[in-house]
């Protein structure tokens, strides 16, 4: 018989561990900060949400809603039974979040039409809406297929197909993970 030290953990494996152990909190908070992200561009950086942006939002809502549900859940007997199949939701949700914002890119890209009721959510001013009774206003609803923010050759919608993707493996990641002893 040999004696074999147990395999000391990497930076990889505790960061592992780390997450998938403590998986919905950190879907929740990821959820949060992609929805305060979102308000900012469209509050601070007066890049208004067009149609596509506003359900990749919702997407957010849902995902976040479950994610703290699921934070509640996790320090309660029901966790081990629940723990799978609401993970795999989880990351269902965010893997839906992927498909629609690669939809949204796709239209920006010009690879696909973007939907017909791509048109203006953003909340008008008094000025503006005088300015469009007088028929002098020059508001220009934000299109679907025109990306208002470009970074290192992503829109935001680009950006959200990569963190939307990260966030579905982390959570079957999540699910798969070996369950904790009782």
């Amino acid at each position: 018989m040999t004696n074999q030290e147990p395999k000391a953990a990497t930076f990889i494996d505790r960061v592992y561990d780390l997450v998938t152990r403590h998986w919905p909190l950190i879907a929740f908070l990821t959820s949060a900060a992609m929805l305060a992200a979102a308000h900012a561009f469209e509050k601070f950086g007066g890049l208004a949400p067009c149609h596509l942006c506003l359900k990749q939002r919702e997407v957010y809502w849902v995902a976040g809603s479950l994610a703290l549900v699921l934070t509640i859940l996790q320090r309660t007997p029901l966790w081990a039974r629940l723990r799978l199949p609401a993970q795999l939701l989880l990351g269902a949700i965010f893997l839906y979040g992927a498909g629609l914002a690669l939809y949204h890119a796709g239209a920006e890209w010009k690879w696909w039409p973007g939907p017909s009721t791509c048109s203006g959510g953003g909340a008008a001013s008094a000025a503006n809406l005088e300015a469009l009774l007088k028929g002098t206003a020059k508001i220009k609803p934000p299109a679907c297929d025109k990306a208002a923010w470009v970074f290192l050759g992503l829109s935001m919608a680009g950006w959200n197909v990569l963190i939307s993707l990260k966030l579905a493996v982390w959570s079957a990641l999540s699910a798969l993970r070996k369950a904790p002893a009782a």
